[in-house]
């Protein structure tokens, strides 16, 4: 069985070692990340020379302004043809709506609570420090406003399981193996790949644990035959 749930964030500033660890693991992994530090970096250019390797590329530039400039972002976007981009929840109704109208075969995934977030942080700048009522509240209006999925922390996955029933994909980053050293780790939030997939999840981001081991493709295949 080929359960390919792992995406690869590819966090980087070196582009000659990104596209050996896309090359590497591809066959082994669903898709493969790309943010602000690799975007930023290589652009469309850098973009281009990822998508050559014939992979599915979750490029998240997690959008968040008024709706109007969202939606060009977006047909922007849309024109490079990766498979999951990304827009804040926290942009409204409008933003939200706007976004999968211009989206093409992209899929749009709305972005609740980042995982460097707690309850204290949440407080302080949702003026809520449940973090998982948020999250809730969230789900529920990515669903009606049609979205294609929703990122969460793997502790909120169980609930928005029960709130979207199988109608939004759920992404989860804060994937942390067993026995990874999480000393210098800035995620909050976290929980083991298997547990997360019991959870609901339908794919799991994971970065360092595997771009940053001393074997990539071993730590890749370790967490993909645990999710057996």
């Amino acid at each position: 069985m080929n359960l390919k749930k792992i995406i690869i964030a590819l966090d980087s500033d070196n582009i000659h070692d990104t596209l050996e660890i896309v090359k590497n693991l591809k066959k082994d992994a669903f898709a493969f990340k790309i943010g602000y530090e690799f975007f930023l970096n290589f652009g469309i250019s850098g973009y281009k020379d990822i998508k050559k390797e014939n992979i599915n590329i979750f490029l998240d530039l997690k959008l968040h302004d008024i709706p109007n400039t969202v939606a060009n972002g977006i047909k922007a976007i849309a024109k490079l043809e990766p498979y999951f981009t990304t827009i804040h929840l926290s942009g409204g109704d409008e933003m939200q709506r706007i976004s999968s109208h211009f989206k093409a075969n992209t899929k749009i995934l709305g972005v609740s609570i980042l995982t460097s977030l707690d309850s204290k942080q949440t407080k302080k700048y949702y003026n809520n420090n449940n973090v998982k009522e948020i999250v809730s509240n969230f789900a529920k209006n990515a669903l009606i406003n049609k979205l294609d999925g929703i990122v969460c922390s793997p502790e909120e996955i169980n609930i928005v399981k029960k709130i979207t029933e199988d109608k939004l994909l759920i992404i989860t980053p804060g994937i942390r193996p067993i026995n990874y050293d999480d000393s210098k780790d800035d995620q909050k939030r976290v929980m083991t790949p298997k547990d997360a997939i019991n959870s609901g999840a339908n794919y799991l981001v994971i970065g360092r644990p595997i771009t940053k081991s001393s074997n990539p493709l071993k730590s890749l295949q370790t967490i993909n035959s645990s999710l057996e």
